[in-house]
């Protein structure tokens, strides 16, 4: 097992169940989780960011397994008041979730950097992997469809991914800036592998992509860049992501992911049945990739971590 550092590029359920695996089989404090601001969103007065939440409850072990978002041991209270009222109720906010919103957004309009915020969140939750947002800035995830162009969680959660989604845009992108924590991470002379988790690479990953720099930073790394399919023998392990292929035109197979992500990975792990194809500069490795439970999970990442051995190829 490596004795180096880890970076996890992650966002959203399947992301955060591998960063959890990773974090079993390293010392936590080896590990890196750099997440999808994308989703992020301003809702009730309060700034919500999903993906750094999913992969916070599900590292501090809080998540909630059966509904795949939230935390754990949730009541409903608030939602149940603000629905007698007439409120707007669709984006589902459990109580400590809700808390956790509110002591989020109160440090950001006391100045804080939302780095410095989920910082602050994760030694509350005992989490001792570092967990950082991939920017500072405001980045909206905006979905071209059928029904004209919706923000993500317009689209995700009130509309359910129902309407055709015809493209995709990472609004405040180009004029976002990587956090100095994350090019820092990208950075260490002791890092010793950088995962791509099996996110939705349009969703999860693409947003942190487009961060001018990001790119770049992943070309530069000499230590293994490795990307782990989120699709098995055609169909999505988890969310909407062989709905979105299939209406972008492409392939729903775990080839198309690989060759999404040409140029900024060197192994591409697939489940047995999807490792036929050859790209050229990508090795490829077979095995079970789904994570059923933690320990599931733990074996994935260590399976991972296998096809680490001083650098690339």
């Amino acid at each position: 097992m490596t004795r180096g550092k880890v970076v996890a590029l992650c966002g959203g359920v399947g992301g955060a169940r591998l960063a959890h695996g990773l974090a079993q089989v390293i010392a936590p404090e080896q590990l890196t989780a750099i997440v999808n601001v994308g989703d992020d969103f301003t809702h009730l007065g309060m700034r919500i960011c999903p993906d750094l939440d999913t992969v916070l409850y599900t590292l501090a072990g809080r998540e909630n397994s059966e509904a795949g978002w939230g935390r754990s041991d949730e009541s409903w209270a608030f939602l149940e008041t603000l629905e007698q009222l007439g409120g707007d109720a669709w984006f589902r906010l459990g109580d400590r979730d809700t808390a956790l919103h509110i002591w989020r957004t109160e440090r950001l309009r006391e100045g804080l950097r939302l780095t410095e915020a989920t910082s602050g969140l994760a030694a509350a939750f005992g989490v001792k992997a570092r967990l950082l947002p991939a920017t500072d800035d405001t980045i909206a995830t905006l979905c071209a469809t059928s029904e004209g162009v919706l923000p993500f969680q317009e689209y995700f959660v009130r509309r359910r991914c129902e309407p055709t989604l015809k493209g995709l845009t990472y609004s405040g992108a180009e004029q976002a800036q990587l956090t100095p924590e994350v090019r820092t991470a990208l950075a260490d002379p002791h890092l010793s592998a950088v995962v791509l988790c099996p996110s939705n690479p349009y969703l999860s990953i693409e947003p942190i992509l487009a961060i001018p720099g990001m790119r770049e930073a992943l070309r530069a790394i000499s230590c293994p860049r490795i990307a782990v399919s989120p699709i098995i023998g055609g169909r999505a392990v988890k969310g909407p992501l062989a709905k979105i292929m299939s209406e972008y035109g492409q392939d729903v197979t775990a080839e198309a992911v690989a060759r999404h992500y040409a140029g900024l990975i060197d192994l591409f792990v697939c489940d047995p049945a999807d490792a036929d194809f050859r790209m050229s500069g990508v090795a490829l490795h077979g095995c079970d990739i789904m994570m059923r439970d933690a320990v599931g999970r733990g074996r994935l990442a260590r399976e991972v971590l296998s096809l680490v051995s001083g650098g690339r190829g």
